[in-house]
C-alpha cells in the first residue's frame, strides 16, 4: 500500500482548517474585541514497518527492537488544537458614547445566561435592561448585578469599576453598583460562542474574581471600544505558508499517483 497518498491527505486536512482560521480571523478584522485563533498541528503516530505494532514517537519501541534496522515512520499530521490570542490586546478606540466599555488586561466581564450557566466577554457597547439592569454587549445580566434607576440622566463608571449615576431629581453622583471582572489561568482555551461570548473548559480552568483595577485582571475605560487584535500582515504571511504547504501536499499526491501507475504499467 502507498502510504504518501494518506499522510498527503492529512497535511490538506489540517491546512485546510488551517485556512478557514485564518479566513475567519482575516473576516473579524474590525469586529470590537474579536481575538484571533491559532492553529496548533501536531503529528500522528508512529507505525512499526515490521508491522507488530504502531507507535507514538519514534523512541517509543519496545527493549527487543531497539536494534531493528527499520526505523518507524509517521503517518502524517493533524491539528491538535485551536486556541484563542488573548495575550495580544486589541487597539483601544474612544467613541465617547457612555455605554461603550472597554477592558484594559485581562479581565472579563461575566454575564448569566438564560439557563442558569455563566458565560464571559470582553466588553463592547453595554445595554439597559426592562428591568433597569445593565447587560452585557450580547443582553444577558451582568454579574453581579447592577440595577440602575429610571430615567438616569448621566451613567458613569470608573477605571475600578464603580457605576455612578444621577437622576433628575439628584444632581450629585450615586453609586448603585460594583463591575467585577474575571480571569482564567489558561484564557485561550476558552470556548468560543459566538458574538463575543465565551465559555470555561476544563483547560481554561476556573475563573478568579476581583474588582478592576487589580493587577492581573486590568482596568475598564467607559466610552472605548476594544478592536480586534487581528494582525493582517502576520495572517497574510499564514496564509501564503498554509496555501504552499496544501499545494505540496496535493503535489504529493499527484507524484505518488504518477509512480502508482508506472508500476501498474510495467508488464506493458
Amino acid at each position: 500500500m502507498n502510504n504518501s497518498l494518506y499522510i498527503a491527505a492529512t497535511g490538506m486536512q489540517a491546512q485546510q482548517l488551517g485556512l478557514d482560521t485564518i479566513a475567519n480571523n482575516l473576516t473579524n478584522l474590525s469586529t470590537p474585541a474579536f481575538k484571533s485563533s491559532n492553529v496548533n498541528f501536531q503529528e500522528l503516530m508512529y507505525v512499526d514497518p515490521t508491522g507488530k505494532h504502531a507507535l507514538k514517537g519514534a523512541d517509543a519501541r519496545d527493549p527487543d527492537e531497539a536494534a531493528a534496522t527499520q526505523r518507524p515512520y509517521g503517518v502524517g499530521v493533524a491539528v491538535g488544537s485551536v486556541t484563542k490570542d488573548f495575550q495580544t490586546p486589541g487597539t483601544i478606540t474612544q467613541t465617547g458614547s457612555p455605554m461603550d466599555l472597554a477592558i484594559q488586561g485581562n479581565g472579563f466581564l461575566e454575564m448569566t445566561l438564560p439557563d442558569g450557566t455563566h458565560a464571559y466577554t470582553r466588553g463592547g457597547t453595554l445595554q439597559i435592561g426592562s428591568d433597569n439592569d445593565l447587560l452585557s454587549p450580547q443582553g444577558y445580566e451582568l454579574k453581579p448585578t447592577v440595577r440602575l434607576p429610571i430615567n438616569p440622566t448621566s451613567i458613569t463608571i470608573t477605571s475600578t469599576g464603580q457605576v455612578m449615576v444621577t437622576t433628575a431629581t439628584s444632581t450629585h453622583p450615586t453609586q448603585v453598583g460594583q463591575l467585577e471582572l474575571a480571569a482564567f489561568n489558561n484564557p485561550g482555551a476558552l470556548n468560543p460562542q459566538g458574538d463575543g461570548s465565551y465559555l470555561p473548559t476544563d483547560a481554561s480552568g476556573k475563573a478568579s474574581y476581583g474588582k478592576p483595577g487589580d493587577t492581573n485582571l486590568g482596568a475598564v475605560t467607559q466610552g472605548s471600544i476594544e478592536g480586534s487584535n487581528v494582525n493582517m500582515v502576520n495572517q497574510m504571511v499564514a496564509l501564503m505558508v498554509a496555501q504552499r504547504a496544501y499545494e505540496l501536499s496535493s503535489k504529493v499526491i499527484q507524484t505518488s499517483d504518477e509512480l502508482m501507475s508506472l508500476t501498474n504499467n510495467l508488464r506493458r
